[in-house]
């Protein structure tokens, strides 16, 4: 049985996925209560991105044999991939328990104490990192993200030691030099971390893969298949369920103040960013024997198909929603490519789309280093053709669903809460609650510490950042004039 089981993690190795799984069913099959082949197909498959079988093969290994270190780091893994941060940071914790130097998993818990609001905490698992690594990039990148942390002039001048003079890996290289970006910024020395965060985003784009035309193309797709005859031969099909609530729009936009103003609603639960529903639209790629893909793929459903994928959701996102309100949210924002598909099967659905200034969204998140997805966010023209790409798939929504989706922008949120809160609950609607404009104090809506104690003023966040670094934006000014006249003008 060892034998076996080294071969089918040799065969891992080599990137025969299939013949491996195959070998460790193998073993599995015949050794049933051994820990270890569920251990290395867990791993398997969820570096495969094969998460949904992962994650039961990870929890029996660690079932079988809660001493296996790698077991609990990888489900961690999982399970914060799935969103499940409380028991990713149970897992993680019992890592560092049994291996108490494994500096990786110290990093993961820091990172999911952070999400869960545990600030303390995890500061406290990121310098522990820091101990065991004083290279490890990330957690003085992960540091620097924490709102309530300044680093000292120890932290800046051993950040710079490493970074001007010790042999590093890309990937550290990038952390550490948003890091110091973020670091500078704090003490407004604009310029100088404008240097590190160019310097950051530069690097990180040779590391990546992407390519901008088939961005274009698959916009092209999408605005040509969904047409609004399309929506009107499917009036009575999906699942009527009127539960989810999805928030979608570029990242840094502000759409974290918007769900934590809803969820402060008595009948409204968090659920997170949930990667169901582009899952399920995947799903459609697979054994399909035209040969049709997603969207076109959609054509060859029945009403009854339509409401099976809507109940699909639904189930599955019912693990996320322990406190089972009469709604949820689901914050996935790059969902805004998915609105067609979310009216096909869930047509009761809300969709709010939160938009900030074209540049404060994008200098946002070229002041961001993304822990996965997001690769055209490290080069100034390519995330403005991106926004372009949503700018007009957005439009594309408003004319083919009229008044489906609910536009927010964050400036109206901070010139004028309590109107746009009512014009929220209106949308969504449900009864105004004083919650909804006390989210600052709710502690449905904020668990972390931090943000309870700070007035609703200051936690609407700042309108007009970019201009700080304007003089080494004209790139992103160029690609961006042609919608920023009009989003001004919405204003």
């Amino acid at each position: 049985i060892n034998i076996l089981g080294l071969k089918a993690v040799a065969l891992g190795d080599l990137g025969e996925t299939a013949a491996a799984k195959a070998a460790l069913l193998d073993v599995i099959e015949r050794e049933p209560e051994f820990a270890k082949p569920h251990e290395d197909l867990g791993i398997l498959l969820l570096n495969a991105g094969q998460i949904a079988d992962a994650l039961p093969l990870l929890k029996r290994a660690v079932e079988l044999d809660p001493s296996l270190v790698a077991a609990n780091y990888h489900l961690g893994r999982a399970l914060a991939i799935m969103a499940d941060h409380q028991q990713a940071a149970s897992a993680y914790r019992r890592c560092v328990e049994l291996s108490p130097d494994f500096s990786a998993a110290w990093l993961a818990l820091g990172r999911e104490l952070h999400t869960l609001g545990r600030i303390e905490e995890s500061i406290a698992a990121y310098r522990r990192c820091l101990e065991l690594d004083h290279r490890a990039g990330e957690a003085y990148y992960q540091l620097s993200r924490l709102k309530s942390f300044k680093f000292g002039d120890e932290d800046i001048d051993t950040m710079l030691r490493i970074v001007e003079g010790e042999e590093l890996a890309d990937t550290s290289r990038v952390n550490l030099l948003f890091a110091l970006g973020k670091a500078f910024e704090n003490r407004h020395r604009y310029q100088r971390a404008w240097k590190y965060f160019a310097e950051g985003n530069a690097t990180q784009r040779k590391l990546i893969s992407y390519d901008p035309v088939e961005i274009e193309a698959i916009t092209s797709n999408l605005v040509n298949f969904f047409q609004a005859s399309y929506f009107e031969q499917r009036r009575a099909a999906g699942c009527p369920d009127r539960a989810p609530i999805f928030i979608v729009g570029m990242r840094r936009s502000g759409a974290s103040l918007v769900e934590r103003i809803i969820h402060s609603h008595s009948q409204v639960e968090r659920s997170g960013e949930l990667p169901y529903l582009e899952n399920l639209a995947q799903s459609l790629n697979e054994s399909r024997v035209t040969g049709k893909r997603y969207p076109e793929a959609l054509t060859e459903l029945d009403p009854r198909d339509l409401y099976e994928l809507g109940e699909q959701y639904i189930a599955m996102a019912k693990k996320h929603r322990p406190e089972q309100t009469p709604y949820f949210t689901d914050r996935r924002l790059d969902n805004f490519a998915l609105v067609g598909f979310i009216h096909s099967i869930l047509p009761n659905a809300k969709i709010i789309d939160v938009r900030r200034h074209p540049m404060d969204a994008c200098v946002g998140s070229l002041k961001q280093l993304y822990s996965r997805g997001q690769p055209f966010s490290y080069d100034q023209t390519e995330i403005g053709e991106y926004y372009l790409q949503y700018h007009r798939i957005m439009r594309h929504w408003d004319q083919a669903l009229p008044g489906k989706v609910l536009r927010v922008h964050h400036e109206k949120l901070v010139s004028d809460l309590e109107a746009q809160v009512m014009n929220l609950l209106a949308y969504l609607d449900l009864p105004w609650e004083d919650n909804c404009m006390n989210f600052h104090e709710t502690l449905r809506a904020a668990p972390n510490n931090r943000l309870r104690q700070k007035p609703p003023e200051k936690r609407l966040g700042k309108m007009g950042l970019w201009r700080h670094y304007e003089q080494g934006l004209d790139e992103l000014k160029d690609v961006l004039a042609p919608i920023i006249r009009e989003y001004e003008q919405e204003l």
